[in-house]
């Protein structure tokens, strides 16, 4: 599990509620997925309601959200989208685990490795991969069969992803994951690059089409608001801030602003006779014995 997440919760399942019938959302994630950073904003916005982080392996995410484990998952893209509402969240490089012995681990961690250079290797493709759907082509050589004892060949499968990578660190063969698995399951006897010419693996928010119209719709609307970035002043729900309420004004207060605008503008009209009075007067005066002669000689 990573660093970020919480612990899965413990005891019966009580259906979406917590202590005292409280609202609660769970949140499925699959491994390698880091949900922590929605999981913290959560925690600030919708203070109410407690997100509990539930871990699933992959391909068991359908079944949790039918059966009304999770309300929503941080899951493995592709879903039914007849069955299941899907958002793209990001997309993980292949990566191909080999051991410390092997010949790419000498190449530096930026370098890039082809599907050409793994054709050689045996590719061990666990029961819970993620990366190669049914008939997809895979790189390197499968396994060889062998004799169970029975008489039947049958072709060594490792049951999980670690136990692949473990096989991998022994030098019997190579893995190609997921980043975020390989990040997850490091050993120090191993080492990772990407591979190029091979599909990303996407993650995505899964949650069910087919809920009914309840609170629990409700808070899987919040989460997919945090998950897409919507802001708390964006928000529509309970994390959306509160609006001031609008402050009640008495009648008496009113009459008394009408009051006043009355008095504003009647001083407003005088003033304005006056300054319109004294300006008639300044364009009609004049001081006498001021002007020049107009004709005759200045007397001696």
């Amino acid at each position: 599990m990573s660093d970020d997440t919480h612990p899965a919760p413990t005891g019966d399942d009580d259906g979406g509620t917590g202590p005292g019938g409280s609202p609660r959302l769970r949140w499925g994630y699959v491994p390698g997925a880091t949900p922590g950073r929605w999981a913290r904003t959560w925690e600030q916005r919708i203070t109410d309601v407690p997100l509990e982080l539930v871990p699933l392996a992959a391909a068991d995410v359908p079944a949790a959200l039918r059966d009304g484990d999770v309300e929503a998952a941080l899951a493995r893209l592709p879903v039914d989208k007849d069955v299941f509402h899907a958002i793209p969240l990001y997309d993980e490089l292949p990566v191909v685990v080999v051991s410390r012995d092997h010949l790419l681990a000498a190449t530096e961690e930026s370098e890039r490795v082809t599907t050409d250079d793994l054709a050689d290797d045996v590719l061990w493709v666990p029961r819970d991969d993620v990366l190669f759907g049914a008939g997809a082509e895979r790189p390197g050589r499968p396994p060889e069969p062998y004799d169970d004892g029975s008489g039947t060949l049958v072709a060594p499968e490792p049951l999980t992803t670690e136990e692949a990578i473990a096989w991998a660190a022994a030098g019997s063969g190579v893995v190609v994951v997921p980043m975020s698995l390989a990040r997850l399951h490091h050993r120090k006897d191993t080492v990772f690059r990407v591979v190029e010419g091979l599909p990303e693996a996407s993650v995505g928010l899964v949650w069910l089409r087919d809920r009914s119209e309840d609170e629990m719709t409700e808070l899987v609307d919040e989460l997919v608001g945090i998950v897409r970035g919507r802001t708390a002043n964006s928000s529509r729900g309970r994390g959306a801030p509160a609006e001031p309420a609008p402050q009640k004004v008495k009648a008496a207060d009113k009459a008394a602003a009408r009051a006043g605008k009355g008095r504003s503008a009647a001083g407003k009209d005088a003033g304005a006779g006056r300054g319109r009075g004294r300006a008639a007067g300044g364009r009609g005066g004049g001081t006498k014995g001021k002007g020049r002669p107009s004709n005759g000689r200045r007397g001696r």
